[in-house]
């Protein structure tokens, strides 16, 4: 089966190129710089330039292809033009998607994210599952509403066989940019003081890359599947990295008023801008993945392989560790 993947030279994207390499299919990576490679360099994939603003070019990235994994969407971060993101957003998705179809792409594997069914926590609520759904408007963020806007415009579609993956907060090795594996890094050297109660779902970027090639080969078209892996206190999560590095640090515990109190503070100066991810922290909670388990096999690694291979990915484990 050859696959297309938009976004290769990004985390995901790139694991995604990876497996699909190592499980055999012709890997064609579609890049905006004619010099980029991310974490997949010594990989035998076959190079091809596009840009998600430029149809032509997808239409040309994508001929001859019989799976698109779509990767590489908008990542939004200005809660002050939440309208223009979530335009510029839907523009970029059907983009993608008249390409496929003119490209002659029988099968979308559209990463999507957690945030289209994130719901306000409330401490002892069950785990989300596919049946959740974000309310637009209600964490007024331009990266939510723009993912949930790109989402629903793929699955309405029907001359395609699309799919939406959302995975939740992913970690581990191959982090190019970095993205969410920031948090271990910085954790590994000790720049992460203060904690509050919140509880992140956590999966391990190689194990969300080999649900994508079972999505490709059984999802059924028009659902979407939670990739996740376990759901950990922000607490746990430092300590595993910790434990990783065979030290102890001490943090300070923050309330959650007083981190809501920040936010609120930080969002009334014009000149800040937090990201995203911290903004809507009271959005965070447990997740389920049993669907991915059951109808793509999805199975998440132990949290503690994870954090130690983004460690020595970042070179923050000592040498006898590593």
């Amino acid at each position: 089966m050859k696959c297309c993947v938009l976004g290769a030279t990004g985390f995901i994207g790139g694991q995604i190129a990876r497996a699909a390499v190592a499980h055999g299919w012709p890997v064609r990576a579609i890049r905006r710089h004619p010099t980029n490679t991310g974490a997949i360099g010594d990989l035998p994939v076959e190079w091809a330039p596009a840009d998600l603003r430029d149809g032509p070019s997808l239409v040309t990235a994508m001929c001859h292809c019989d799976v698109l994994f779509h990767a590489a969407a908008a990542y939004p971060q200005d809660f002050r033009r939440i309208a223009r993101a979530v335009d510029e957003a839907r523009a970029e998705m059907q983009r993608v998607l008249d390409a496929a179809r003119e490209a002659g792409v029988r099968r979308v594997i559209y990463t999507s994210s957690l945030t289209t069914l994130a719901q306000r926590y409330i401490p002892g609520m069950s785990a989300l599952d596919e049946r959740s759904c974000y309310v637009p408007g209600s964490a007024r963020s331009a990266y939510y509403e723009a993912k949930w806007a790109m989402e629903r415009l793929a699955l309405a579609v029907r001359d395609l066989e699309v799919i939406a993956l959302l995975p939740t907060a992913v970690f581990g090795p191959g982090d190019v940019k970095p993205t969410t594996s920031l948090v271990i890094r910085e954790a590994g050297r000790g720049r992460i003081p203060v904690y509050f109660d919140a509880v992140i779902n956590c999966v391990d970027g190689r194990d969300v890359a080999a649900s994508h090639l079972s999505a490709a080969e059984r999802g059924r078209a028009g659902e979407r599947y939670i990739l996740g892996g376990h759901n950990l206190t922000m607490r746990e999560l430092l300590e595993t990295v910790d434990a990783c590095q065979g030290v102890r640090r001490p943090r300070l515990r923050l309330a959650r008023g007083l981190v809501r109190a920040l936010v609120r503070l930080a969002d009334a100066l014009p000149f800040v801008n937090l990201p995203e991810n911290f903004r809507t922290f009271e959005f965070w909670g447990p997740v389920s993945s049993r669907k991915a388990e059951v109808e793509l096999g999805h199975a998440a690694r132990p949290f503690v392989e994870t954090a130690r291979d983004t460690l020595a990915w970042f070179g923050l484990l000592r040498a006898e560790r590593a």
